[in-house]
């Protein structure tokens, strides 16, 4: 490839960028906002949330990046091991994992060492302007059309064509990919939702000794409470970089937490032991912030019986899940090296990326499962309902028992939570057979 554009500057974006930097003689990483060097530019409102970098997602950052985890825990992030990282279901704390590893940092933390990375290669070029439109011909985009940014440009508004052998839709949930292509004779990808009505809140606050073994705890509902918030109040904690905590909460429909910081606090304290710890012993820094997430979104580019060649998309664009159970960032590394798989096989960039968006869709159809599985066991949510549903709800709940009490089931169930394992593994004979001996010894 002579040229390859990306369009978004987000975590999905920065990763599209790396992996065609190997690629392509050069990139063009096209971002509306100024991020800034750190990554604590406007970008998504989303980004000051409480973000949770998986097992795999970790893996793949440490791929794409060597080193990153050593800079960023030198720059105060926290990486967590073993024990360090708790997972709590109704209230009780779950049998240990011994080879997890979590990484406890905020989002622009990560994406600002990221960017940094990115912007370094000799072939990556970052610019800020707006994309307007794709440029088509002869059944294949052949670059885009933007308009530069008024800080950037004497021009602003001027629409400029840059030409590109492959554009990377990585512009998030507000993508006009589909609005594009249909004004150009194109379908667009069928979209499936699902409408879940989910609220969190997030909030910082100070750290200092307490929990000195703890980075990392998580809080959900489960099968003993009917995944209601009756046992526990759902939420997590993180240690982050510039000794603080940060802490979210969330719930459904009438029960999503609100900015009130005494409201949060009460909420933090009918939580598990760390957080009531954190509530009790530290300080707020800042305000609370809400975010409300009301639907579930995945394109099925597979679903289309044509597509122009030298388009593919990654990241929100094409899946946006339940950010509970925290499989975005991981979810865009992922896509990454399934472009990268797909362009070492010898694809050409200027052909329907077919094979791309099938090795994607085997990891966003995963991501669906986990989230739509569970997201289905709230009462509020009517579907739609994923094949094979009865059977994965009836296998989830009982590895979630036994997975409160017995390592292996737990890391069963781990591996699939942390996207190092297929969801069809927790139905495999010899996983259900572990349950179902641990369940009947209790």
């Amino acid at each position: 490839m002579r040229r390859a554009v990306v369009l978004g500057g987000s975590i999905a974006g920065l990763y599209a960028a790396r992996v065609l930097s190997d690629h392509a003689d050069e990139v063009v990483l096209l971002e509306a906002d100024d991020m800034g060097e750190d990554g604590t530019g406007r970008g998504a409102p989303q980004r000051q949330q409480l973000h949770a970098l998986l097992s795999m997602g970790h893996t793949q950052l440490e791929r794409w990046f060597p080193g990153i985890t050593g800079e960023l825990v030198a720059g105060g992030a926290r990486l967590g091991t073993g024990p360090e990282v708790q997972f709590y279901v109704d209230g009780v704390l779950k049998a240990p994992v011994p080879d997890i590893r979590m990484l406890g940092a905020t989002r622009p933390f990560i994406e600002g060492r990221v960017r940094r990375r990115v912007a370094a290669l000799p072939n990556v070029h970052v610019l800020q302007g707006q994309a307007r439109d794709l440029l088509f011909r002869a059944g294949r985009v052949r670059g885009v059309r933007y308009a530069a940014a008024e800080e950037t440009s004497a021009a602003a508004g001027h629409e400029t064509a840059l030409d590109a052998d492959l554009v990377v839709d990585a512009m998030g949930r507000s993508s006009r990919l589909g609005t594009w292509l249909l004004r150009s004779g194109w379908d667009p990808a069928p979209l499936d939702r699902m409408r879940i009505d989910l609220g969190y809140a997030t909030a910082v606050f100070r750290r200092g000794d307490e929990l000195p073994d703890t980075v990392i705890a998580h809080a959900s509902p489960g099968p003993a409470s009917g995944y209601q918030p009756t046992l526990s109040e759902p939420g997590a904690m993180v240690a982050v970089e510039g000794n603080r905590w940060m802490v979210v909460l969330a719930g459904y429909t009438g029960h999503r937490p609100g900015r009130d910081p005494g409201e949060f606090l009460a909420r933090m304290r009918r939580c598990v032991g760390p957080l009531r710890e954190i509530a009790d012993h530290c300080a707020f820094e800042g305000d609370v912030r809400t975010f409300h997430f009301r639907e579930s979104r995945r394109r099925d580019f597979t679903r289309l019986s044509r597509f122009p060649g030298g388009l593919v998309a990654v990241g929100d664009s094409v899946a946006s899940v339940n950010p509970i159970y925290g499989q975005g960032l991981t979810l865009a590394a992922l896509q990454a090296s399934c472009l990268s798989g797909y362009l070492r096989a010898g694809s050409s960039p200027h052909d329907p990326a077919w094979e791309y968006f099938r090795r994607a869709g085997v990891v966003v159809d995963a991501a669906w499962q986990v989230s739509a599985t569970a997201d289905l066991a709230q009462p509020h949510v009517k579907g739609p309902y994923p094949r094979g549903y009865r059977l994965a709800r009836w296998a989830g709940d009982k590895i979630m028992e036994a997975s409160v009490i017995d390592t292996r089931v737990n890391q069963a169930f781990m591996d699939v939570v942390h996207m190092r394992r297929h969801p069809k593994t927790l139905t495999r004979p010899r996983v259900l057979a572990r349950a179902a001996r641990v369940l009947s010894t209790r």
